[in-house]
């Protein structure tokens, strides 16, 4: 009877295996560590408020509204002087821009035809990270974003231009204020706007502070 026939190399299937645990569990802590450099941020609670002004230039005064239908804390906002179309969109408060582009689609309304066909949701919009997990939204701009993901900008530096696109019956800037995840009522100059929910039509006029002298 014949015996065990060997090849003379020894077996290294063991070192294979404990190879092949030490590269799964290096990978598994790295995941671990990747998972909480995105959750634990999530999970620590909101700074301060960021004292945000209106986003808009420094002087004007600005008619901010809401209306049944338009989803709690949004505000529109419309200048009470002159056309909206073109005007500076600025922003609130100095951070990272996060998102600068298309939500979902642009239609067809500009000055040269304001009654053109609406399109879907903000239209050009842009978002901010403003730190402390904070962050402020504006949309239906009139063009491309004159800012950038990644990018740095400062209380006041203009974002865009007031516009129509998206799902906008009229030139206005649509603005937004988050803590976190929520959705919060809008304050500008440390002062709360009033606008807290969409049961009813409102509006309240304020004047800009989003001057050089106040920016940081």
């Amino acid at each position: 009877m014949l015996g065990a026939v060997t090849t003379g190399e020894p077996d290294r299937s063991p070192d294979r295996r404990r190879v092949v645990r030490v590269v799964l569990a290096l990978g598994g802590a790295a995941a671990v560590l990747a998972l909480a450099v995105v959750v634990v941020p999530l999970l620590r609670p909101p700074g301060p408020r960021p004292p945000f002004q209106l986003p808009v230039s420094c002087g004007e005064t600005w008619r901010l509204g809401t209306y049944p239908g338009h989803d709690d804390y949004d505000i529109d906002l419309f200048p009470t002087e002159g056309a909206a179309w073109g005007r500076p969109v600025l922003a609130s408060h100095a951070g990272t821009v996060t998102v600068a582009g298309i939500n979902g689609s642009l239609g067809g309304r500009t000055p040269e035809n304001p009654k053109g066909p609406r399109g879907r949701g903000g239209g050009y919009w842009v978002k901010i990270d403003h730190g402390g997990r904070w962050e402020t939204q504006y949309l239906h701009l009139l063009e491309p974003p004159l800012v950038r993901a990644g990018q740095r900008v400062a209380q006041g530096e203009q974002l865009g231009r007031v516009g129509s696109t998206g799902n906008s019956g009229a030139p206005h800037l649509h603005y937004e204020q988050h803590r976190g995840r929520e959705k919060v009522e809008t304050w500008f100059g440390g002062v709360p706007s009033g606008i807290t929910d969409d049961d009813t039509e409102y509006s309240v006029t304020l004047t800009s502070g989003n001057c050089p002298a106040r920016r940081a």
